[in-house]
């Protein structure tokens, strides 16, 4: 059974520092195994460092604030906890997502290329936060890895964008989605136009097109996960 919910949050104070995870450690040769079965089948899969959280709650002072502590580890076994079921609380996998919107209504989402490790669903732009995304005292700025995603995925820069305050929280089991609501002032025909040119551009883009979304009859739950569904529905039923 899902497990699903969805809150607000003013901030969000997310701080990295050292955790012993048991996962990675005790489950280490089913790890090796598996990941050599992903490797064979998308020889792009890299396995870098990514951090996350083990602790979190939202604190309703001051508006609201999601308080989470987090950690460093390998893209290797984080992906293999996700593909096992994600076993071993209280870790959780805390991200960052572009809730980009067209100037004309359209939330736009995109399709994740073949090489990927989620080829074929909808997302908004996103990615596991990584070491970079903290300062030198381990605070994570997850405003600034979704807008370096958008940009990364999309070719739009936080030039071409308005941040809109806040966040809004998905609890999908162990997934929790942290979604930035980003406007532009482009119509989803021009932002299109402008992906097709940057697509064009990139030897090895992480997309293979943006799908708009107009209401929710254009939900697909076959390809987009439970917290994008959710927050889809949500944000249609406020208008």
């Amino acid at each position: 059974m899902r497990t699903q919910a969805i809150r607000r949050a003013a901030t969000i104070d997310y701080r990295c520092e050292a955790y012993d995870w048991a996962f990675a450690r005790d489950a280490a040769v089913r790890i090796d195994a598996h990941w050599a079965d992903l490797r064979a089948e998308k020889p792009g899969l890299f396995d870098g460092r990514v951090l996350v959280a083990h602790d979190l709650a939202i604190d309703q002072a001051d508006g609201g604030t999601l308080r989470a502590r987090g950690f460093e580890t390998n893209y290797k076994p984080f992906l293999c906890w996700r593909d096992f079921g994600f076993p071993g609380a209280p870790v959780v996998n805390l991200f960052a997502m572009a809730a980009l919107r067209s100037a004309d209504g359209a939330f736009i989402l995109g399709e994740m290329s073949a090489g990927t490790a989620s080829a074929g669903k909808l997302y908004f732009p996103a990615g596991t936060p990584e070491p970079a995304d903290a300062d030198a005292a381990g605070i994570v700025d997850l405003q600034a890895n979704a807008l370096r995603e958008l940009a990364e995925e999309t070719g739009f820069g936080a030039a071409d964008v308005t941040v809109e305050d806040g966040w809004t929280i998905v609890f999908d089991d162990a997934r929790v989605a942290c979604m930035k609501a980003l406007r532009s002032p482009l119509s989803i025909e021009a932002l299109m136009q402008r992906f097709a040119v940057f697509r064009a551009a990139e030897a090895d883009p992480e997309l293979d097109a943006l799908v708009p979304v107009w209401s929710p009859d254009d939900l697909d739950a076959t390809r987009m996960p439970g917290f994008m569904l959710t927050y889809l529905h949500d944000a249609f039923a406020a208008g």
